[in-house]
């Protein structure tokens, strides 16, 4: 093997060898669990769409509003409507668009919720 080669191949080893242990022992990567509720607009919307997208295929309607709920307290339809705003607003396709319409439909079918006043 040429010398040239080699010094290349020993100069690889040793730069894979300190990159890797710089990032493996003295900057390894921290995690963070972060809550649904603190998300971007732009993130919350493709979540609001993979909830749409999964009561498309399930028809589970209380499933989807458990999902939505991991969003806050904010009413679902309304996380709904802001997500068909954004998906609208930033040229997401007529078929996304379509399923959160979808769904906003859905959501609009569910019964009002009953008075704590009852006489």
């Amino acid at each position: 093997m040429p010398p040239r080669v080699a010094r290349f191949l020993v100069g690889l080893v040793i730069g894979l060898a300190l990159g890797l242990g710089y990032a493996w022992l003295l900057q390894p990567v921290t995690y963070y669990d972060t809550a649904p509720a603190s998300l971007r607009q732009d993130y919350r919307t493709d979540y609001v769409l993979m909830v749409a997208q999964a009561y498309q295929a399930e028809g589970d309607l209380s499933l989807a509003l458990l999902r939505l709920a991991a969003l806050g307290p904010e009413p679902p339809a309304d996380m709904v409507d802001q997500a068909i705003e954004f998906a609208k607003a930033n040229e997401f396709t007529a078929d996304d668009t379509q399923v959160l319409v979808d769904l906003a439909a859905a959501l609009g079918t569910l019964p009002a919720a009953p008075d704590s006043d009852v006489s």
